[in-house]
């Protein structure tokens, strides 16, 4: 067994995951950066791109999500983290949000549907992000999920110190 929990969906060592994250957290991000850049000029421009950026923002968090479900549920070390189930409904619901946020806006018109819900709706998502991206975070940097913890180290498999024992530093 590996020392860490690994990744299932990669390519080489290489975690899918975050390496498609930072798309959506960029589009959801910028969405309400670009409503309020709407409210401010009232230019009709800063709020088709708010609902374009949620769009992109869904479509790419639906390519990160099968990565991450990926991973979910092929290591049950991950499974067993509460951070795991954090990061994982958090997104769900920012997820669900952003539809509900691109659906309002799709219907209603991009600018009529900024104020007040649209920009309201985009806040929270991107709320919810920061608290997901924590959980994230924890689940690599507390739980080490996907981290190869050796130099050199090309898969999550143990590693066996110099002379079959422990490693020890001295003093110089």
């Amino acid at each position: 067994m590996s020392i860490n929990p690994k990744t299932t969906a990669a390519i080489g060592d290489h975690p899918l995951h975050p390496m498609i994250i930072p798309f959506p957290v960029a589009f959801l991000v910028g969405a309400p950066i670009a409503d309020l850049a709407f409210i401010g000029t009232g230019d009709g421009f800063w709020a088709r791109a708010a609902m374009w950026l949620i769009g992109a923002g869904i479509v790419m968090a639906l390519v990160a999500a099968a990565a991450g479900f990926t991973d979910f549920l092929n290591e049950p070390r991950i499974r067993r983290l509460n951070d795991a189930w954090y990061h994982m409904v958090g997104n769900l619901a920012a997820v669900v949000l952003a539809l509900v946020n691109f659906y309002l806006r799709y219907t209603q018109g991009s600018e009529a549907a900024i104020k007040p819900w649209g920009v309201v709706l985009s806040l929270i998502v991107v709320g919810i992000l920061l608290f997901t991206g924590w959980k994230g975070w924890e689940m690599v940097y507390r739980y080490h999920v996907a981290v190869l913890d050796a130099p050199g180290q090309t898969s999550s498999e143990p590693v066996t110190p110099p002379h079959g024992g422990e490693s020890h530093r001295r003093a110089a």
